[in-house]
């Protein structure tokens, strides 16, 4: 795969009507997959419409049988993000006619540091707007903070934190994210946790849900 030569502003050139658009990609300082083959691009871009924000789908380029990369605009909140990530990837998941099991959904970033594209996996991600509800414990990201079940830990002490807490076996912990804090920052709290090392028994991250309110 090529890569663009970019880091903060990812220019794409909408063939179809000859309009240059500009969407603002998150950045971070790690890599979780550096290449992805045989994609097809979906791209939310931010907009706005008086004092209101607006989050403008494009797909007509997305094929069903393919990986698909979410361009997404990092100015955009969260709660104007996610249901529209909710409606595609329940079309994918419920098409009928062209199936590709191993097809994929991924984020894309800029790594700021390699400079170059970077992509988050999140296909088997389902997500609720709503708290979460079960007993299982909960990494919370609100604004700059992190608290985990209701306790603010800094980041820098969080692998640390987690590493000594007593729970019970292979009961996971949910990640909660606040529906107003920016797409940005909420690629910069997985790609986060994906660095996290947990080294204790029993321990490990929900990686089927994630919860937003």
């Amino acid at each position: 795969m090529k890569y663009l030569s970019l880091v903060i502003v990812f220019l794409l050139l909408l063939l179809s009507c000859g309009n240059k658009e500009d969407i603002l990609l998150p950045k971070s300082n790690v890599t979780v997959v550096a290449d992805v083959l045989d994609h097809s691009p979906i791209y939310i871009f931010f907009r706005t419409n008086g004092n209101d924000t607006v989050a403008e789908v494009n797909r007509k380029n997305s094929i069903i049988t393919t990986n698909w990369i979410f361009n997404i605009d990092k100015r955009l909140p969260l709660r104007l993000v996610i249901p529209e990530v909710m409606k595609l990837q329940e079309k994918k998941r419920t098409e009928k006619s062209h199936v590709n099991e191993k097809a994929e959904n991924y984020y894309s970033y800029a790594d700021s540091i390699g400079k170059n594209m970077a992509f988050l996996p999140f296909t088997k991600v389902f997500y609720k707007m709503e708290k979460p509800f079960s007993g299982n414990p909960v990494l919370y990201f609100y604004k700059d903070k992190i608290t985990v079940n209701n306790t603010v830990v800094e980041k820098t002490q969080l692998q640390e934190y987690l590493n000594t807490m007593q729970v019970e076996n292979n009961i996971p912990f949910i990640l909660y994210f606040d529906k107003n804090s920016s797409y940005g920052s909420y690629i910069q709290n997985k790609v986060f946790v994906k660095s996290i090392k947990l080294n204790k028994k029993g321990l490990s991250f929900d990686e089927n849900q994630e919860y937003l309110f």
